[in-house]
């Protein structure tokens, strides 16, 4: 894309992935943070946003609302930015179909597992009670089936036989940081695509546990 990509990034908590895209986009001139939006007033992410002067918003979801309200309201307010990217940063709430199909090709997730492995919450314990040796991180596109959109890059970690979950989800986020940017990256340069529910980068395939240099 040929002027600077519009990037969105939706949050819930602390945003240190959204600091870490932040951060990127400082060093790349090809994207720039438009806005971050919260579902919850109070989370910390949007002093992060503040301080690097990004226009915020919260949509707060309403008592007993339904999600396909809530999502509603809240393309109404990503909409306003005229994004070329939607960023997941440990937004917690699962999107409706129509709301991820609006977004298609233009939403990505980061994971704290190597996908297929362990979709869904606490990955981390999950990962150590299964035995396993390694676990990661993986950043895909959004498709409606939670999680289980076309993996662009993984990062793997080690688990150590003294790990717990907190531990290993310090070792997780420290990889998160590295690859996260470095994907807005590629889409921004107009490297990345997903075509037909595949991901593509430089218009090559990438593979089933993501891009891999030779």
């Amino acid at each position: 894309m040929s002027q600077s990509c519009r990037v969105v990034v939706l949050i819930s908590g602390n945003g240190s992935n959204l600091q870490a895209i932040i951060d990127g986009c400082d060093d790349n001139l090809k994207a720039a943070v438009v806005g971050v939006i919260s579902n919850k007033p109070d989370a910390y992410g949007l002093i992060r946003a503040h301080q690097s002067e990004i226009d915020t918003s919260c949509v707060i979801p309403y008592a007993n609302e339904v999600r396909s309200d809530y999502d509603a309201r809240l393309l109404k307010s990503i909409e306003k930015y005229q994004p070329d990217l939607i960023i997941l940063a440990g937004f917690m709430r699962i999107l409706t179909d129509d709301f991820v199909s609006h977004f298609l090709g233009k939403m990505i997730n980061i994971h704290p597992s190597l996908l297929p492995k362990y979709t869904g919450l606490h990955t981390h314990q999950r990962a150590i009670d299964a035995g396993d040796k390694k676990h990661g991180a993986s950043v895909h596109f959004v498709i409606p089936e939670l999680d289980a959109g076309p993996v662009i890059l993984q990062a793997k970690v080690p688990i150590y036989p003294e790990d717990d979950a907190e531990a290993l989800a310090e070792r997780v986020h420290e990889q998160e940081h590295a690859i996260y940017p470095l994907v807005v990256k590629w889409f921004s340069l107009g490297r990345l695509a997903m075509t037909d529910g595949k991901a593509y980068l430089d218009g090559e395939l990438i593979g089933p546990s993501g891009y891999a240099p030779d």
